[in-house]
């Protein structure tokens, strides 16, 4: 496998200027890559097959975007300040948080469950 992978590589690649092309000439380009990219995944998935194993025994989520599965979603406030102000833990600490902090009070006292820091983070069965 080691040498068809050195050939594959061994070949000399044309470089392009993509600044001098045109629309359609990186539409035609991009084509070209998706295509080599899926012929070298085939290969890949083969290669698993015949060591037993498949993409989704490995987490065969195929990655697009790079974005968090939780990213957009709202979730429950975990820690509720003096002026009914909350805040879910997630992001930049609010002012009101970091003004409390800064006076000697811990971030357990604004908790809203008394089990913040020493609850055990629960993974979501797939």
């Amino acid at each position: 496998m080691a040498k068809k992978r050195k050939k594959q590589t061994a070949k000399k690649r044309k470089k392009h200027n993509l600044a001098g092309l045109d629309f359609q000439a990186l539409m035609d380009l991009r084509e070209q890559v998706e295509g080599a990219l899926s012929g070298y995944r085939s290969t890949l998935e083969k290669q698993l097959a015949a060591l037993g194993s498949s993409v989704a025994s490995l987490g065969g989520k195929v990655a697009r975007g790079g974005r968090s599965a939780m990213k957009g979603r709202k979730v429950a406030p975990k820690f509720k300040g003096p002026g009914g102000e909350t805040w879910a833990g997630r992001g930049a600490r609010p002012r009101w948080l970091v003004a409390a902090l800064k006076e000697g009070k811990k971030l357990e006292d604004f908790a809203v469950e008394k089990t913040v820091g020493t609850a055990k983070k629960r993974r979501k069965k797939k």
